[in-house]
């Protein structure tokens, strides 16, 4: 993992230097709020499973969830012991009816092979997408969170997500935030970057949401 985060950390580099030089905003906002830290998951059902646990939830939550839920299951998060446990043990790990369904529908298909977890890296970004939200409970936001973060793809745009949206919104300069259609179409410029951008609008959004 530690050799992943420094891949990470140069490619982030990299993006956010080229993005810099081609767009005087993104310069802006370096100066201002600095760069974003790169952020690294392992792939696997372990960090799909995790995905479908911070739906909805704060990151607290989740997390805390995240962790009771691997404890019932023996210390980890995994395909097998998740299809052997109870809705009562899932239930009392924090979750409710409707994510366990989306954790067994997850379970099932990866050890069935139709989410073939082993492949993922090699395909490409729209196959993933469509791998993903294959699967009960998994929509596209999801699948970018997994490219962005487990397969460290370079030009993901997660245009769906409200805190992107939002700061993308004042790295530009716009009074409200934009529409998800507003942002995907705005963003063509920024590409093959935009994993980067991403990272820097959360940044952006965290230190002044609009």
């Amino acid at each position: 993992m530690t050799a992943r985060k420094g891949e990470a950390a140069r490619a982030l580099k990299e993006s956010l230097e080229a993005l810099a030089k081609a767009h005087p905003v993104v310069e802006t906002a370096l100066a201002l709020y600095g760069p974003p830290e790169p952020r690294v998951r392992p792939g696997g059902f372990g960090t799909l499973a995790r995905i479908v646990v911070g739906q909805q939830v704060s990151t607290h939550a989740a997390r805390a969830i995240g962790d009771r839920l691997a404890s019932a299951l023996g210390g980890r998060l995994a395909a097998q012991p998740l299809l052997a446990a109870s809705d009562e043990v899932l239930r009392g790990a924090g979750l409710s009816g409707q994510k366990v369904r989306y954790l067994r529908a997850l379970a099932v298909a990866v050890e069935s092979g139709e989410l073939p977890l082993r492949r993922l890296p090699s395909m490409s970004d729209e196959a993933v997408v469509e791998a993903i939200t294959g699967v009960l409970g998994f929509g596209v936001w999801s699948a970018h969170m997994y490219l962005l973060f487990s397969l460290g793809r370079q030009d993901v745009w997660p245009a769906g997500d409200l805190a992107v949206r939002g700061g993308f919104g004042r790295l530009l300069g716009w009074e409200a935030r934009p529409t998800e259609a507003q942002v995907r179409e705005a963003s063509t410029p920024f590409a093959p970057h935009r994993s980067a951008l991403a990272l820097l609008c959360w940044r952006v959004y965290s230190a002044a949401p609009l």
